[in-house]
């Protein structure tokens, strides 16, 4: 393992210090907790402050998608771990702007435990009204889908959250049009080498050099099979098959599609995968209304990748179109 860091408990605050150095135009350290981060290009048309959260290693996420037209916040919590909810909690007070906050994150039970405890203690303590979209797009983590992890996908529910937001919508009405992208998503990925975390040294998961491992999660959670590597073609053939199995997506239907490397995969693999995507689609007469390929939600240097389908209804195309400018993610 390689890694050009210092010491290896200081990685987190030093990645935040060095990402607030970056994108001082864009974002600051809250004063509450070091561990929280503010936005700077907030829209004064909303009425909604948007919170999105979870663990490092996942970089440009989560902290890259606070900006104009996304996120008002971020709490980051340690590597493939779960930010406390006193960060939470900071992030909440520091952009509640007197409104309500709607936190976006994914399907995990340290997620799922410490945002309930800041939503909690934010309405216990400081009297702001927060509401909850949990991203579960993985369709190989479970059939059950109120279990299933978030993956990629969620990047789109970060999207349509922030253009509802900027709207000028209420609570409840940004809360449904981000459950709606939520429920319209569905993802799946593929793993081909294991990232090594920086405290221990040691490899996420295991796999032969001839080795890949279909519907691996993003912090090396059992996928559904391990099997020789196979061509992009036969790779994203079984991705989709699995995706459009489960019937959300018909013909004439429109599609944002998202091809999310990663860490290691190179964008020529990616732009390939998304190639075959795009065959598929057009054999299923699925017309793809927008793609984006690129590492959006990463596990540090994992080497794979994983194919989303948002599908679009009139609202959801609004959402997808309204410009974002945030340090990891600009439409004009």
């Amino acid at each position: 393992m390689k890694k050009m860091i210092n010491n290896p408990d200081n990685v987190i605050e030093e990645l935040m210090t060095g990402y607030v150095i970056a994108y001082p135009d864009y974002i600051k350290r809250s004063k509450l907790h070091q561990r929280a981060l503010i936005g700077k290009k907030r829209n004064t048309n909303r009425k909604v402050s948007v919170l999105i959260g979870g663990g490092s290693g996942h970089e440009p996420a989560f902290l890259g998608y606070v900006g104009r037209g996304m996120a008002d916040g971020v709490a980051v919590g340690n590597i493939f771990a779960s930010p406390s909810p006193i960060p939470i909690q900071a992030v909440t007070k520091e952009i509640s702007e007197g409104h309500g906050v709607l936190y976006i994150y994914g399907n995990y039970a340290g997620d799922l435990m410490n945002f309930e405890m800041a939503s909690e203690m934010t309405k216990i303590e400081d009297d702001i009204k927060t509401a909850v979209v949990i991203g579960n797009d993985d369709v190989a983590s479970s059939k059950d889908i109120d279990d299933r992890r978030g993956i990629a996908g969620e990047l789109l529910v970060y999207k349509a959250a922030g253009a509802a937001a900027d709207f000028g919508y209420d609570l409840e009405e940004v809360r449904r049009i981000a459950q709606l992208a939520n429920d319209y998503t569905r993802s799946m990925g593929i793993g081909l080498s294991p990232c090594y975390l920086p405290q221990t040294g040691k490899p996420s998961f295991d796999l032969e050099a001839n080795e890949m491992e279909i519907g691996l999660g993003h912090h090396g959670e059992p996928g559904i099979e391990k099997t020789t590597i196979r061509t992009a073609k036969e790779t994203v053939h079984v991705i989709m098959q699995n995706i459009l199995k489960e019937g959300l997506y018909n013909a004439d239907d429109e599609v944002i599609v998202l091809v999310n490397g990663l860490g290691a995969t190179s964008q020529m693999e990616l732009y390939i995968i998304n190639k075959e995507v795009d065959e598929i689609l057009k054999e299923q007469n699925i017309k793809t209304y927008k793609s984006y390929v690129g590492n959006f939600i990463t596990s540090m240097e994992m080497g794979g990748f994983s194919v989303s389908l948002m599908k679009l209804d009139e609202t959801l195309k609004t959402c997808m179109d309204h410009p974002v400018d945030c340090p990891n993610f600009k439409e004009v």
